[in-house]
């Protein structure tokens, strides 16, 4: 249960931060949004504030945030149609019955002849007594059909009328956004845990491992590794992952004292491959500057290394089968939330960073495909063919649907068979 609440508590937060973005710099642009989801499929809470309808949805495997004119959502009322228009005190069309029977003290009933419901505003037809009028529509007009209601969007408040610029950084703020998450997250953590300092030097030895057994000390400062200087903590663990099962000839500062200690890193192995462990731990120091710091430079450290994970799966050094969907990341919160608070919370960082390079990947159906489309609208002056573009999409949302199916077998094989 306790890995349940933690997976849906962190994927949420990860999908939300994400929408977040996408919402913010669409409203900031004057794009009408429809609906802000957490989840897919069947709706299990929904609640509609202002224009925008708030909701939850049963299955935890994303969101998104749609958009006025960037679903062919848009409304025609064609000639011919039956509709109940109930005005306001200005005589603007407030609310539009489209083809069914209503009853209000205040409603007019027309044969539409013509209608505009999103440059001009306005229904032109014929009312019961066969006379021909003409409303003007408010631009907060509801669209109401078998019960649901719509708002009209005017073409300004629609997505694809707004600049490249706008466009694209609507789409741009989802990513930004995880990236901006997993930077507080970090942050946050170097406040409450603290500060790796940087300097080699030795807080605690684990019991029984290899630098115990040959010596070392709380308090030992590492000066060379086989005669090699050491100025830093990340070049002494940097030395010891990398010669794993090696002798290596430590000199460590010791009140003052040179120390000669001789060390075997331990192999351990894991899906990235084996690496050198001796059984240290490195001091924290508690500094909230520092710690602001720490959150930036360790965003950008997680995100060099899921770039040079990708730039190995392209050139075939990192095998598919080595990814994982959503079984996968289950077992790895599982495995973490067992270490506690902070791993789980460093863990949750590094989740959002990844879900923001993924999504930036200049591939169909992702925010870095969309992006993609806008480049070549700004280099070519005009926007792609819209069904061109949709038709381009489908077809990656098909491709990442199998590669969903595919890497979640593969979870599926690795932790259940």
């Amino acid at each position: 249960m306790q890995t349940v609440i933690a997976f849906i508590i962190i994927f949420g937060s990860l999908v939300f931060f994400h929408e977040l973005g996408h919402f913010l710099f669409a409203k900031r642009a004057g794009i009408m949004v429809r609906e802000f989801a957490i989840g897919m499929g069947p709706k299990i809470f929904g609640m509609t504030k202002g224009e925008t309808l708030y909701t939850i949805r049963l299955l935890p495997l994303g969101g998104y945030v749609r958009m006025a004119g960037d679903d062919m959502d848009a409304v025609e009322l064609q000639a011919g149609y039956r509709v109940g228009i109930i005005l306001n005190e200005n005589e603007e069309a407030v609310k539009i019955y489209l083809n069914q029977s209503v009853t209000h003290p205040n409603i007019v009933f027309l044969e539409v002849e013509r209608a505009d419901l999103e440059k001009d505003l306005f229904i032109e037809g014929y009312d019961e007594e066969e006379r021909l009028v003409r409303y003007k529509v408010s631009r907060n007009a509801i669209l109401v059909e078998n019960g649901n209601e719509l708002m009209i969007a005017p073409v300004d408040r629609q997505f694809n009328s707004k600049t490249v610029g706008q466009r694209a950084m609507a789409i741009f703020a989802g990513p930004l956004f995880n990236f901006i998450l997993a930077f507080i997250v970090l942050a946050a953590l170097g406040l409450m845990r603290g500060v790796p300092v940087a300097e080699p030097i030795i807080d605690d030895v684990m019991p029984n491992s290899p630098a115990a057994q040959a010596g070392m000390i709380p308090g030992d400062i590492v000066t060379s590794i086989n005669g090699q200087p050491i100025d830093s903590w990340n070049e002494l663990s940097g030395t010891v992952q990398q010669n794993p099962g090696e002798d290596l000839s430590f000199i460590v500062d010791r009140d003052g004292q040179n120390v000669v200690l001789m060390i075997t890193p331990a192999t351990v192995k894991d899906e990235a491959g084996e690496y050198g462990q001796i059984g240290i731990l490195r001091p924290l120091e508690q500094n909230p500057i520092k710690a602001v710091v720490f959150g930036a430079t360790q965003t950008w450290d997680y995100t060099v290394l899921i770039i040079e994970l990708l730039g190995k799966l392209v050139t075939g050094q990192f095998s598919i089968d080595a990814l994982s969907g959503p079984v996968g990341i289950y077992k790895a919160t599982e495995t973490v939330a067992q270490h506690g608070i902070f791993n789980l919370m460093n863990w949750a960082a590094l989740l959002s960073i990844n879900l923001g390079i993924m999504n930036l990947l200049p591939l169909p159906a992702l925010d870095g495909g969309r992006l993609l489309f806008f480049g070549l609208e700004a280099l070519r002056g005009k926007p792609v063919d819209r069904q061109k573009e949709g038709m381009v999409h489908f077809v990656g949302i098909v491709l990442l649907m199998v590669l969903m199916v595919v890497v979640t077998w593969n979870d599926i094989q690795r932790f259940f068979f």
